[in-house]
C-alpha cells in the first residue's frame, strides 16, 4: 500500500489505459479522482466498483479538458473533495489520421489541445500543492510516438513529442522539490478500443482476430505481444514509490521493442 493516504487524479480514466492506471493506483492505496467521457450510469458503476474493490475513496468529475478553465477547476475540485493531489496522471488523449495537406485544422487544434495543452494546464494547477507538501508524482502518458514518428499522424506525434519535452522541463524545475515528473511511452496496448478495431479488421478482411493482431503488431513492434493497461498501471505505481524517487525527466518505453529499432 505504497500510496495509502495519497490522492491521485487520473485524466481519461473511464476506460482503457487510464482505467488500468486508476485501478493500479487504487490497489496501492490511493484515493482516486476519475475523469473522462462516457455514459453517466456506466461511469457511476465503475466508480462504485473501484471504491468497493479497493476500499478507497473514488470520485468522478467530467471536466472537459479541451477548456483550460475546466482543467484548473478539475485540479481544484480534486483538492477540495479528496483533500489533495499527490499524484497527477495526464492520460486523456485523442487521435486522427490523415496526410498533412489533408489534415483538418480543427482536428489539429483539438488534438494539441487535449493531448498537450491540457497536460500543461493540469501541471500548472497541481504543482503548487505538491511543492507545498514537498512530495508529488506527475506521470504523463505519452506514446512511442513521443519518441518516433509515423506518417499521417502529424498532430498526435507533435503533441506527444511536446509532452515528452514538457515532462523534462517540469522535472528540471522540480528536481529538488520532492516532486518527480516522468513520461510513460506505450506501444500497442490492448484496450477495448483496439479490440474493437481488431474485430472490424478481421471482419473486413475475412481473417481471424489473431491474424489481425499479428499484422498490427508487426507493423511497428519486434515483439508480437500487446502491452496491457495493467502493465502500464504497475509502471505508474512503481514511479510513485520511494524506490523511484530519483527517476525523473525520463521517457520510459513499454513498447515491445518499437523504439529500439
Amino acid at each position: 500500500m505504497v500510496l495509502q493516504g495519497k490522492v491521485a487524479l487520473v485524466t481519461g480514466s473511464t476506460s482503457g489505459i487510464g482505467l488500468g492506471i486508476a485501478r493500479s493506483l487504487a490497489g496501492a492505496g490511493a484515493s482516486i479522482m476519475m475523469n473522462g467521457f462516457g455514459d453517466a450510469d456506466d461511469i457511476e458503476t465503475l466508480r462504485a466498483q473501484l471504491a468497493e474493490e479497493f476500499g478507497v475513496s473514488v470520485a468522478f468529475d467530467g471536466a472537459d479538458l479541451s477548456r483550460r478553465d475546466e482543467v484548473s477547476r478539475l485540479v481544484a475540485e480534486t483538492i477540495d473533495v479528496l483533500g489533495g493531489v499527490d499524484v497527477l496522471v495526464n492520460n486523456a488523449g485523442i487521435q486522427f489520421v490523415a496526410p498533412i495537406e489533408e489534415f483538418p485544422e480543427d482536428r489539429w487544434e483539438a488534438i494539441i489541445g487535449l493531448n498537450l495543452s491540457a497536460a500543461f494546464y493540469s501541471m500548472k494547477a497541481a504543482i503548487p500543492a505538491m511543492k507545498a507538501k514537498g512530495w508529488g508524482r506527475i506521470i504523463n502518458v505519452a506514446s512511442a510516438h513521443g519518441l518516433v514518428a509515423s506518417a499521417n499522424k502529424v498532430a498526435y506525434v507533435a503533441a506527444k513529442h511536446g509532452l515528452v519535452g514538457a515532462t523534462k522541463v517540469a522535472a528540471l524545475e522540480l528536481a529538488n522539490q520532492g516532486v518527480t515528473v516522468n513520461a510513460i511511452c506505450p506501444g500497442w496496448v490492448l484496450t477495448p478500443l483496439v479490440e474493437r478495431q481488431l474485430l472490424d479488421r478481421a471482419e473486413q478482411s475475412g481473417t481471424a482476430v489473431e491474424v489481425e493482431m499479428e499484422r498490427l503488431l508487426s507493423e511497428k513492434q519486434p515483439m508480437s505481444k500487446f502491452t496491457t493497461p495493467e502493465s502500464i498501471g504497475a509502471m505508474a505505481v512503481f514511479l510513485c514509490s520511494d524506490e523511484a524517487e530519483t527517476i525523473t525527466g525520463a521517457a520510459l518505453s513499454i513498447d515491445g521493442g518499437w523504439t529500439a529499432q
